[in-house]
C-alpha cells in the first residue's frame, strides 16, 4: 500500500504533467536549440575544417551549450515519463534501489525522482578529469620512483628534469625554490646529484688500480663540508682534525 494519500498523488501527477508539457513546448518551439542547422550555416562559413577552434570560439561554446541544454531536457522528459508510468503501475514513491518509501517532501520538490536521497545516483560531483591526470597527480604519479625504496632507476621526474635542463618559459617568480640565483637554479631539485647516489661519491676517488684514496676538493666537496655533512677528518683545517689520506 502506498504511503502517499490520493490527494498527494493527484497533486504530484498534476505537477509531472505540467512539467512534461513545459518541456515538450520548449523542445518544439526552440528549433531544437538551434541544432537543426549545421554550424557552418549559422556562422556563414563555407567550411569549419580549415579554421582554428579559436577563430570560432564563441560559436563553438554556444553550440556546446545548446547540446547540453537539449540533452538535459530530454533526460528530464524521460524521468517524468518513467514517474508517470510508475504511478499507473502503483509503484510510484518507492525507491527503485532500496525499496524504501520516498518521503513526500522529496517528491514534492522532485516529482520525477525514483530514488531516496541516500540512494540517489551521483551523490558527489562526477570526476571528469582527463585520464592522463592519473599519472600526474601526485606530481609524476606512478612514474615517480624517487620515493620508492625498491627502485633507484630513472623515472618520470628524472625525464622531466632532462627536458627542463634545456630551458622553459618559466620566470624566477614561478620557480620551485625561493632563493634563485640564476636560471640554472630554477630546475626541479636543481642541486640534485647526478651520476652518483651519495654526495661524497662525487669527490672521493682512487687511482686506476683502485688504490691511493684521494679527495678532490671541488664545488661538491665544499658544499658537502659547508652543510656540515662530512667528517672533519676529511679536512685538517676544520675543527683541528688531521687528514687520513
Amino acid at each position: 500500500m502506498s504511503h502517499l494519500t490520493p490527494q498527494q498523488l493527484s497533486g504530484l501527477r498534476t505537477a509531472l504533467l505540467q512539467q512534461q508539457e513545459d518541456i515538450k513546448h520548449r523542445l518544439s518551439n526552440s528549433e531544437q536549440y538551434g541544432l537543426q542547422e549545421a554550424m557552418r550555416d549559422n556562422t556563414g562559413e563555407l567550411s569549419e575544417i580549415d579554421n582554428h577552434p579559436g577563430d570560432a570560439a564563441t560559436e563553438l561554446y554556444n553550440r556546446s551549450m545548446d547540446i547540453s541544454l537539449l540533452e538535459r531536457d530530454e533526460h528530464e522528459l524521460d524521468d517524468i515519463e518513467s514517474a508517470l508510468r510508475a504511478m499507473d503501475e502503483g509503484t510510484y514513491g518507492i525507491c527503485i534501489a532500496s525499496g524504501e518509501p520516498i518521503p513526500y517532501e522529496r517528491l514534492a520538490a522532485l516529482p520525477s525522482t525514483r530514488y531516496t536521497k541516500e540512494h540517489a545516483p551521483r551523490q558527489s560531483a562526477p570526476f571528469t578529469r582527463p585520464a592522463e591526470e592519473e599519472l600526474l597527480s601526485p606530481p609524476f604519479g606512478r612514474t615517480s620512483l624517487d620515493e620508492r625504496d625498491d627502485q633507484n632507476g630513472s623515472g618520470g621526474e628524472d625525464a622531466w628534469q632532462i627536458v627542463e635542463s634545456w630551458g622553459n618559459s618559466d620566470s624566477p617568480a614561478m620557480a620551485e625554490g625561493s632563493n634563485i640565483g640564476s636560471y640554472n637554479d630554477m630546475e626541479i631539485e636543481a642541486d640534485e646529484t647526478e651520476g652518483f647516489v651519495e654526495p661524497w661519491e662525487n669527490f672521493v676517488a682512487t687511482d686506476i688500480s683502485g688504490n691511493h684514496l684521494m679527495i678532490i676538493k671541488g664545488n661538491s666537496y665544499r658544499h658537502y663540508m659547508d652543510d656540515e655533512e662530512g667528517d672533519y677528518l676529511l679536512d685538517p683545517t676544520r675543527k683541528g682534525g688531521s687528514t687520513s689520506y
